[in-house]
């Protein structure tokens, strides 16, 4: 029995025998714990400033607004240059925004087009950050058929921290302000940075193309269109379900009567069906079916977002915020795999750039929609619509999953040819004599 125990957790958690996925996934899980940290308190902050939803929706349009703008050519130059360079310099610049933030607040009243302007700047870093990060996966971990293992990993990871962070937030802004949640964010980005300075990252075959820049932007959304039906669902998703973190500073004041504190739990919980929902995923063996799992988990998410509209009460509210949590994280992180395992590697970055819009790239739009409806028909009004429309985008889904999946089956042929190809190179190169590999 323990035995059996034992195998399962090296399986749930096989990626991590990668040293640089390793490192990565430690120093990085500090630096999200400050995320959360800074994404609590700069939401707090501007509702305390302004009492607004709409300008709780702004702020999330400013945040968000440069990923569906710029994405698509950072995905471009994520399969230009080196990836491990570049990922050093947006998480540098990261901690530059969020220092900016604590000396905001520190030095005085902050304004509330302060924090918009420093909100566009993180928005253009991550950018740029997003898209070089999905595919940098593969940089560290070695073998393919690990990597749907490290995309849930690095899922439960995100969440983890969304349910870390988001605790800690909510007492440091109850006891000391807005501010030093700003503070430890940028210092939590001295983990990531390090862990990627004293990793062993083996030479990257970044190509010296000839093709215009433009001409490599079209060839990659040539090359994704085969993937359009879940980009298509993703973003719609995004766009009508994903936006419910927008209002919970107003279902955690106006409807449940709370303060700070009951912001941190409601996105604490919400982290922990996140969690839940990666670890599932990590502890499947491969990924196929993924996209039928991603349509029961979009109708998790869409009937847990109604649900949630009609709670008053704390409890509940919480525990419907886990399979809103749960819901979400299976159905990105899933597609995130689907997308991972099938493109091909020298276009990686660029279909990446397409995932991150599909997924954060229309958050802005949700935003703003959200904010401004809830200021015309109340949150709890506005998050029924929004989970009434996630169940129509997931029925459309399901309604094309078997045209999807006959898009994609030659794609996945392709793939376990090239797999097969390797282990035999692989298996070649360690029997072979020494003078036949010299």
């Amino acid at each position: 029995m323990i035995k059996t125990v034992g195998s399962k957790f090296r399986h749930t958690f096989r990626a991590l025998k990668y040293r640089n996925y390793r490192l990565f996934y430690f120093g990085n899980g500090v630096s999200l714990i400050g995320t959360w940290m800074q994404a609590v308190a700069v939401s707090w902050l501007v509702y305390r400033l302004t009492g607004s939803p709409l300008l709780l929706g702004l702020t999330g349009f400013c945040s968000q607004i440069p990923v569906l703008i710029l994405t698509p050519f950072s995905g471009v130059l994520a399969d230009r240059f080196n990836k491990y360079r570049l990922l050093i310099m947006t998480q540098t610049l990261a901690m530059v925004q969020a220092a900016m933030l604590a000396v905001l607040v520190f030095a005085g009243r902050p304004q509330i087009w302060q924090i918009l302007v420093l909100s566009s700047c993180l928005g253009i870093i991550n950018s740029l950050d997003n898209p070089v990060r999905q595919s940098f996966v593969l940089e560290m971990v070695e073998k393919k058929e690990d990597l749907g293992n490290a995309i849930a990993l690095n899922s439960s990871l995100v969440n983890g921290a969304r349910l870390i962070g988001p605790s800690i937030a909510g007492v440091m802004v109850a006891a000391l302000g807005e501010g030093i949640c700003f503070l430890l964010n940028a210092l939590s980005f001295i983990a990531v940075i390090y862990s990627l300075l004293i990793m062993k990252i083996r030479p990257q075959k970044t190509s010296a193309r000839k093709q215009h820049f433009i001409s490599e932007f079209k060839e990659g959304i040539r090359y994704a269109y085969v993937f359009r039906h879940i980009f298509i669902f993703l973003a719609l998703l995004s766009l009508v379900g994903m936006q419910y973190a927008v209002l919970m500073p107003v279902f955690a004041r106006e409807i449940l009567h709370g303060g700070s504190q009951t912001l941190g739990m409601l996105m604490a919980f919400s982290g922990l069906g996140a969690v839940a929902g990666a670890i599932y995923l990590a502890s499947k063996k491969s990924s196929s079916g993924l996209s039928g799992t991603m349509l029961i988990s979009s109708m998790v998410l869409s009937a847990a977002i109604t649900l949630f509209s009609f709670s008053a009460n704390i409890y509940v509210s919480c525990m419907l915020l886990i399979f809103t949590g749960f819901g979400m994280m299976v159905t990105m992180a899933s597609g995130n795999t689907i997308l991972q395992t099938l493109v091909d590697d020298s276009k990686r970055g660029r279909v990446m750039s397409i995932y991150t819009i599909a997924f954060l790239g229309m958050a802005p739009l949700g935003s703003i929609m959200i904010g401004g409806l809830a200021n015309l028909i109340g949150a709890p009004h506005a998050m029924l619509v929004c989970g009434i429309f996630a169940f129509m985008t997931a029925a459309v889904f399901g309604l094309n999953l078997p045209s999807f999946r006959e898009t994609v089956r030659p794609l996945r042929a392709e793939t376990l040819r090239a797999r097969e190809a390797a282990a035999i190179q692989s298996v070649d190169s360690l029997t072979s004599p020494p003078e036949a590999q010299a």
